[in-house]
């Protein structure tokens, strides 16, 4: 076997989230738009939205109702929105923490994911890894960055790939990058037959920003415009940012048998893959052989 590759459940080649931050009020309409597409989302929530209700916040009803009852995501966006790069450790961790018990006290569940909240202020090296390890501390799994795209950070190369590190997950674009369109016609004309054999790895399209954008640039139609293109799509997979971290990782604990002419799954997830261009599938506890 020279190459193999995850494929998403199904045997897809291509998977879709979207991410929003703060909790607005908006977030319903958004919500209920993807819903009506059959597209998932992370929403993202500093304790504000739990400790301060208003009329400008999502409230916990309709969160339960809205976006866990419709099979979404909630994730962790810090204390009070503080930015973790220009925070003095202790705060930073503090920040992290109590948002994260607030989040699964107000909504009786085990929260894993984490948006950076305001500016990104480090970029890597020492500031990085020491958020990187206490994030890890802390269980939490993933995160994502905040106020950018991936052309901030990867090569045009990269464009449409899993992260090789989720604890600096660059989105693909905001709603309102002004090439979201030239980006998605680029993403939905792959085609893993005519890319090179050792390249076919899985692709991902991340979309993030804010719902109250929508609101406040009258952009709901945009909004609309996006999720119709993207949607109903045979060969994607639409998946929140957990479902995603969660299946790749389950993915990564396939065993091979040193031939590589075996693949046993140990995790509780049926995995898809492709070996030599070949789709297998292999349920929870079960090994599979790889023909010739």
């Amino acid at each position: 076997m020279k190459y193999m590759f995850l494929r998403y459940p199904g045997g897809k080649f291509k998977a879709v989230t979207f991410s929003y931050d703060d909790g607005s009020v908006h977030d319903v309409r958004f919500v209920d738009t993807l819903n009506k597409y059959g597209l998932k989302a992370t929403f993202n929530f500093h304790n504000s939205v739990v400790t301060s209700p208003s009329p400008d916040k999502i409230s916990i009803e309709d969160i339960n109702e809205k976006i866990y009852g419709m099979g979404h995501e909630v994730a962790v966006h810090g204390r009070c929105h503080a930015a973790l790069g220009v925070t003095p450790s202790f705060n930073a961790v503090r920040e992290v923490v109590e948002g994260r018990l607030c989040l699964e006290k107000a909504f009786d569940r085990i929260i894993r994911g984490f948006v950076y909240p305001d500016t990104m202020k480090f970029i890597c090296g020492e500031k990085y890894e020491s958020i990187k390890s206490y994030l890890k501390e802390l269980s939490l799994v993933y995160a994502r960055v905040a106020n950018t795209d991936f052309h901030d950070y990867l090569k045009e190369s990269d464009a449409y790939c899993l992260p090789s590190d989720f604890y600096f997950w660059v989105p693909t674009a905001h709603h309102d990058n002004k090439k979201i369109f030239e980006y998605m016609d680029a993403f939905l004309a792959l085609d893993e037959t005519k890319i090179y054999r050792a390249s076919r790895h899985p692709r991902l399209f991340y979309i993030w920003g804010h719902t109250s954008e929508f609101e406040s640039k009258g952009h709901w139609g945009h909004l609309e415009e996006i999720c119709e293109k993207i949607s109903g799509k045979e060969d994607t997979w639409y998946a929140t940012n957990i479902e995603i971290y969660d299946y790749v990782k389950a993915y990564e604990s396939l065993v091979l048998s040193a031939d590589g002419t075996k693949v046993y799954n140990p995790t509780l997830q049926k995995i898809w893959f492709t070996a030599d261009n070949v789709l297998y599938s292999v349920e929870s506890g079960e090994t599979v052989t790889i023909t010739d």
